[in-house]
């Protein structure tokens, strides 16, 4: 059985003294290095999400700053395609103008030709007739 005497006081006082000594040298210090480990690691965390959201505005203004170069250069490769039209028509009403003259001169000289065979032809055909005729009656006709 347990007596209860001075011994028990002594080792309650003992018990008291260890856990006091055990409190200054080993768990105090012990604490602090496990907050300063947590203190780090929150830091770390706290880092970790500043750069997260550095990187993702960053990542925002590089979308925006590439959909703004799309969109330029889609509205620049429009007009250039415009222009390009306009050009493409200009060059075609000239080239429908230019062989609409064209046509208009070939017509004229071939009327021309026409004409000059024409006249050459009525003068040589009453040569022609008269030989022609000469030639089936045997005779000169004059």
């Amino acid at each position: 059985m347990i007596s209860l005497n001075w011994t028990l006081l002594l080792q309650f006082i003992n018990f008291i003294v260890l856990l006091y000594l055990m409190n200054r040298i080993l768990f105090q210090p012990l604490r602090a290095v496990m907050e300063k480990r947590r203190e780090k690691i929150e830091g770390s965390y706290a880092h970790a999400r500043e750069l997260q959201a550095e990187i993702d505005d960053k990542m925002n203004r590089y979308q925006q700053q590439l959909a703004e170069a799309k969109k330029l250069a889609n509205d620049e490769r429009a007009q250039f395609r415009m222009l390009a039209g306009e050009e493409e028509s200009k060059m075609i009403a000239t080239a429908q103008s230019n062989a609409s003259v064209r046509m208009d001169q070939i017509r004229e000289q071939v009327g021309q030709e026409s004409a000059r065979a024409n006249q050459t032809l009525k003068k040589e055909s009453a040569s022609l007739a008269q030989q022609i005729a000469t030639k089936i009656l045997g005779r000169s006709l004059t």
